[in-house]
């Protein structure tokens, strides 16, 4: 068997079985055997930051024991720069003690049942003192020389610029190749008199070193376009690893960061292969800064050509040698200058990213201006690796997730829900962290730190709350990564009408300029206007467009520019029983090789377009949905986003409600089945929905607050065992007030550890007496005792006004689990009893006001190489002036009863 296919068998069959389990280590017990098995893929993983690789065996132990007990699956190793002082312990990247290390944590990692990635090099992107100038990243050098008879060499073309690959005289339009008329250094032509320029194209380099390299990875980034410099990069691999790569699942690629890599020495001989015609012939409208048709074509083909040898050259020899290890490869291809859902499919785990902070207009959801990003992770953006994962088959996508949410120290774990919330609703069912430093003990407070946010490190003070939302992740991926994908629609991106542009020369799609390559697009917004109506979908390319089955219909948005190929693909669909719909007809075939014939059959085909079968071109796209009976799933009305997965006759919905308001009502779904499993991924409850049926449809009563979600498992197949009724919050009684006094006293932090206090009201600890608490972080324990007159209502709500940031809760000595997520509400129904009542809640504030005193006090903690430590700014870090964070509880707690 193949070893891409012997793998994708393998996970293939690791997402089969179907157990009863336990997912949360502070609440151990589910309430039914109705959610998928936990494995180590349906954990979040995270990647884990090897400082100066200055790692030791019991160090990875105790660390792979730590990520463990908070309910991790994995880590992705990622070398990089090292912490001053340190030098001694560090350890090349690749020496035969580095690789010891790396079987080391191999082991360990598999007697915690935990996985291990590598990223197949150190900092990014790949290079190292394997990649020589000649195989580093090239870059086209142009000087244009006018009206000489002899142009004696080096004085007039300068051969230190690189290699001459073209010289080419125009006199008027007629480009005249005179490069082999340079001799000995010097250009030997008679031209006559008359104005002329010449231009000379050299291959050179950009001379790009790895960012943040881990020592032993310093060096030249890699020509990703030149095979012959990939397979050098990849030997050292095989050489350090004696042909037996340790117990890793995947190699990772990070976001293409190769900045100014627009050539490669043999790119002039394959673009004639591939486009058929001589580029040099069009030298002076390719270096145009001008704008034209011609010139737009010319770049068009220039940049196809770049996509194919990334793919051909770099992303398919990668995949190659990886499953020649029987590993996996697992690829962020985002930044790159290729068709990005080409180089999505070709690997076996697409790798999307979450940079910045999203605006969600939860009521209580913090978003301080001065604390973020001005970007938004955009879920369009990440459909471009879930959709290729889907059209490829590939069972896992992952998502580079939180880079940089929030400044340091100031990211809260309800911050974290709606925006991995997002990544679901996209597609993501395989989370990693960004991400978690190793750290040796005797490193004191907060230890050793990647200088981009967000720090998931244990010495952050909701290190201990963190199974909040790793357990509320791993019952999502459960569902996520059971089935498959059950999208209707799959939706043609126009890649050639973002290449057919004069401006500029190479053209990395990357998440931070999509204002400029997507954003304007039709096809974004035809993509925003189905997804806002319900339609669930994916996207596919020119190249795999005739490999797609299962859609119901496959939607061509307006495209000026479409490959003939493309075209006739589409047909054949059509004409094979595919459903067509045309928002528009497209305008042109894109390039420039025989461009007249090309456009001459295009147009014939268009002409005779409208009379194939199963073919509509019309502006209105959803009204031609529902006239073919493609139905839209109407719950969006009511303004909850979803994903669906189809499992055998049973379909899930991953249902999120972002909206500022209550959502409670009866909500259609597109199945028509005889009961629903509701399923609380926050909690890991489980009942039976009441539903309404109705012809085509069940209707399904939903109650979420803002800021909650709920799966749904419309089920297909007769019951195999009685489940309860789902328990509705429907009738709230008179809530109880919690008065206190309370008492509070302070563990787990510092700078120094408070002295305790009793409060009589509940308020931000920061602003009570002593100043030692502005400083302070870690945890505050709040207890109290109140008395409950009876205990005869259906379900209990506690619910705490106002938390700083995240609260662990024991009812009577008995964990009633971890309060995280806005609404800050648990069901304690069955921890309570009549009469007195003892309630114990831990909150655990930022790292901010701890990290503040440090600075204050001159206190060195960031000890770095390279970049150092850096705020959310790229700015030198310095938290001394920054305001007192709020702490703790603030305003009331009640307890709610519910008949």
């Amino acid at each position: 068997m193949h070893p891409r296919f012997y793998l994708l068998a393998t996970i293939g069959l690791l997402l089969c079985a179907f157990e009863a389990t336990a997912q949360t280590p502070s609440v151990r017990k589910e309430t039914a055997p109705v959610w998928p098995s936990v494995k180590k893929e349906t954990k979040p993983w995270t990647r884990w930051w090897w400082m100066g690789s200055a790692v030791d065996s019991a160090g990875i132990s105790n660390a792979l024991d730590t990520y463990n007990a908070v309910g991790f699956g994995g880590v992705e190793i990622a070398s990089i720069y090292g912490a001053k002082g340190f030098e001694s312990k560090y350890v090349d990247f690749l020496s035969p003690q580095w690789v010891h290390l790396l079987n080391i944590t191999t082991r360990q990692a598999t007697r915690l049942h935990m996985g291990v990635d590598l990223t197949t090099g150190t900092g990014w992107p790949f290079g190292g003192p394997q990649i020589d100038l000649k195989h580093a990243a090239a870059k086209m050098e142009l000087k244009v020389l006018r009206q000489y008879v002899d142009l004696a060499l080096p004085d007039h073309i300068d051969t230190s610029i690189g290699t001459l690959q073209a010289l080419v005289a125009y006199r008027g339009v007629t480009p005249e190749p005179i490069l082999d008329k340079v001799k000995d250094g010097t250009l030997h032509w008679e031209h006559g008199a008359g104005n002329m320029s010449v231009y000379a194209l050299y291959s050179s380099h950009t001379k790009q070193k790895v960012k943040r390299a881990a020592p032993g990875g310093e060096g030249y980034t890699l020509d990703h376009l030149s095979g012959e410099a990939v397979q050098l990069y990849l030997h050292r691999f095989d050489t350090a690893f004696h042909k037996q790569v340790p117990g890793i699942r995947a190699f990772y690629n990070d976001s293409y960061e190769v900045y100014g890599a627009d050539w490669t020495p043999s790119f002039l001989p394959e673009f004639r292969k591939r486009r058929g015609y001589d580029l040099t012939r069009f030298i002076r409208e390719f270096t145009s800064a001008g704008i034209s048709d011609t010139i737009a074509r010319v770049k068009s083909d220039y940049r196809e050509t770049m996509a194919e040898l990334l793919l051909d050259n770099f992303t398919n020899p990668w995949t190659q040698w990886a499953h020649s290890y029987h590993r996996m490869t697992k690829n962020q291809a985002h930044g790159s200058p290729g068709n990005l859902i080409d180089l999505y499919a070709t690997v076996d785990i697409p790798e999307c990213e979450t940079f910045g902070s999203t605006y969600f207009p939860i009521p209580g959801l913090r978003r301080d201006s001065e604390d973020i990003r001005n970007v938004s992770p955009d879920p369009i953006m990440m459909q471009f690796a879930t959709s290729a994962g889907h059209i490829a088959g590939h069972p896992l996508i992952s998502s580079e997730t939180f880079t940089w949410l929030t400044e340091h120290f100031k990211t809260s774990l309800s911050q974290c829900k709606p925006e991995v919330e997002q990544a679901f609703l996209a597609g993501v069912n395989h989370v990693f962290y960004h991400g978690t430093t190793y750290s040796p003990k005797e490193v004191p407070f907060p230890g050793w730190l990647f200088y981009a946010s967000v720090n998931f490190v244990p010495a952050n003070s909701w290190w201990s709350h963190l199974p909040g939302l790793n357990d509320y992740i791993t019952r999502v991926q459960s569902v996520l990564q059971a089935g498959r994908p059950d999208n209707d629609l799959i939706v043609y991106w126009p890649v050639y009408d973002i290449w057919n542009d004069a401006e500029g020369m190479d053209m990395p799609l990357s998440v931070h300029h999509i204002d400029k390559w997507l954003y304007p697009t039709a096809f974004y917004k035809q993509v925003m206007a189905l997804h806002g109506k319900g339609y669930t979908l994916d996207f596919v390319s020119d190249n795999w467009i005739d490999r797609t089955k299962g859609y119901k219909a496959l939607i061509i948005p307006k495209a000026h520019m479409m490959p003939l190929a493309t075209l006739k693909k589409i047909i054949a669909l059509a004409q094979n029983g595919t459903r067509v719909i045309f928002e528009a007809l497209p305008g042109d075939v894109p390039g420039m090789n025989e461009l007249a014939a090309r456009r001459k059959e295009f147009q014939t085909l268009l002409e005779d377009l409208r009379g194939v079968k199963n073919v509509m071109i019309t502006a209105d796209v959803q009204g031609a949905l529902q006239q073919i009976g493609i139905r839209r799933e109407a719950l969006t009305d009511a303004g909850l986003q979803f994903i669906r997965r189809k499992q055998g006759e049973d379909t899930w919905y991953y249902l999120v409600n972002h909206t500022a308001n209550r959502i409670s009502q009866f909500i259609p779904v597109n199945q028509h089945v005889s009961r629903v499993l509701m399923l609380d991924p926050l909690r890991g409850d489980s009942g039976l929905a009441e539903i309404e049926q109705t012809d085509s449809s069940t209707k399904v009563k939903v109650t979420l607050a803002s800021g909650e979600s709920i799966i749904l498992k419309a089920a297909g197949t007769p019951a195999k065992k009685e489940f309860p009724d789902w328990v509705y919050l429907n009738t709230p009684q008179a809530s109880l007030n919690l008065p206190g006094p309370w008492q509070l006293a302070f563990k787990d932090g510092g700078p120094f550890i408070p002295a305790a206090v009793k409060l009589d009201s509940l308020v931000d600890w920061t602003t009570l007496p002593d100043t030692a608490l502005a400083s302070f972080s870690g945890k505050g324990v709040y207890t109290t005792s109140f008395n409950l007159p009876a205990k005869n209502a259906k379900e209990y709500v506690l619910q705490l006004d106002e938390v700083h940031e995240s609260a662990h809760i024991w009812i009577n000595g008995k964990d009633a689990g971890i309060v995280w997520s806005i609404p800050y509400t648990l069901r304690v129904g069955k921890y309570l009893r009549a009469g007195k009542n003892e309630i114990q809640i831990e909150v655990a504030n930022l790292m901010a006001n701890h990290i503040r005193y440090m600075d204050q006090h001159h206190i060195p903690w960031r000890q770095y190489h390279e970049i150092n430590f850096v705020n959310i700014n790229y700015k030198d870090f310095d938290a001394a002036n920054w305001k007192v964070q709020p702490s703790g509880l603030m305003g009331k707690v009640t307890i709610t009863p519910y008949l």
